[in-house]
């Protein structure tokens, strides 16, 4: 399957330019043969805290609308960004279409509280996986990247996991290490696609990347380009948890009692420490 990562240059806030930009993304695409084009966080207005402007009802949704239109004009699949307004919550989500139809429909877990994004956004509770081309995949959304634990819950069945950002020119050797160890600790691939330019007073770079199974790197490094094009196959991903199935090895039982044990201790410590300080 060839999966395109784009590096756009996201205008603040400007839907309509914003898609003029995607679809000129698109076409490039479209001629490179692309089966799944993958767009950044909040792909038409960057990562705004502004719900009144990104939000959208999902059935009657301009940027849902849009990528499904041209999922069917450039006979490709579609990875975007884009916020959701549901009886005036609003969230962060990831959506993938294919054929005009929504194939994957994810919220973003981790809202990023070092912005406020928690202050505005309602944090997803699931995960999810579709299927396209043969190959079975899953996704997540910028800040969702730190947290490990819901890439091993997917990467059960998951032989790519796509993240989408708006992460920051400050912080991005943190998002290719944990791209590259996301995709060693789970034997699969991983897709990161960022945004590039200026938004909101932030500098973003180029870092769009992917990674193989074995964690090496299928882009190349600082390209400038807007689009990069990998090719990734289902069978790399089995052949090598064939050959080293270190995942069997965890131990999920474990890892559950063990935190359900250190949220009891922080309990115990948090009450004692009130006891304390109340004279008590």
């Amino acid at each position: 399957m060839k999966v395109g990562l784009t590096q756009m240059d996201i205008i603040w806030e400007d839907k309509q330019k914003n898609m003029d930009k995607a679809r000129r993304l698109m076409g490039e695409a479209a001629k490179q043969k692309v089966d799944l084009l993958v767009f950044p966080e909040m792909t038409l207005t960057g990562f705004t805290m502004n719900t009144a402007l990104a939000g959208e009802e999902m059935l009657f949704s301009p940027t849902l609308r849009f990528f499904k239109d041209c999922s069917k004009e450039f006979n490709m699949a579609i990875a975007f960004g884009y916020v959701e307004n549901f009886g005036q919550e609003y969230y962060n989500k990831l959506m993938i279409v294919s054929e005009g139809k929504v194939i994957f429909d994810y919220d973003k877990i981790h809202p990023f509280n070092f912005s406020e994004e928690g202050q505005h956004y309602i944090g997803g509770h699931e995960i999810k996986l579709a299927n396209l081309k043969n190959m079975v995949l899953s996704g997540f959304v910028c800040y969702d990247l730190r947290f490990p634990e819901i890439f091993q819950a997917v990467s059960n069945e998951a032989q790519l996991i796509l993240v989408i950002a708006n992460w920051p020119k400050a912080r991005v050797a943190q998002w290719e290490a944990l791209l590259r160890a996301r995709a060693i600790e789970n034997q699969c691939y991983i897709v990161g696609v960022n945004r590039v330019g200026k938004g909101n007073g932030l500098d973003y770079v180029e870092s769009s990347m992917a990674f193989d199974p074995l964690g090496e790197r299928l882009t190349k490094a600082h390209s400038r380009a807007e689009l990069q094009v990998v090719e990734i196959h289902a069978g790399m991903v089995k052949e090598i948890r064939r050959q080293f199935p270190f995942k069997k090895d965890r131990q999920i039982d474990l890892y559950v009692g063990l935190y359900e044990n250190m949220d009891k201790k922080q309990y115990i410590q948090t009450n004692t420490s009130d006891l304390i300080k109340c004279g008590k």
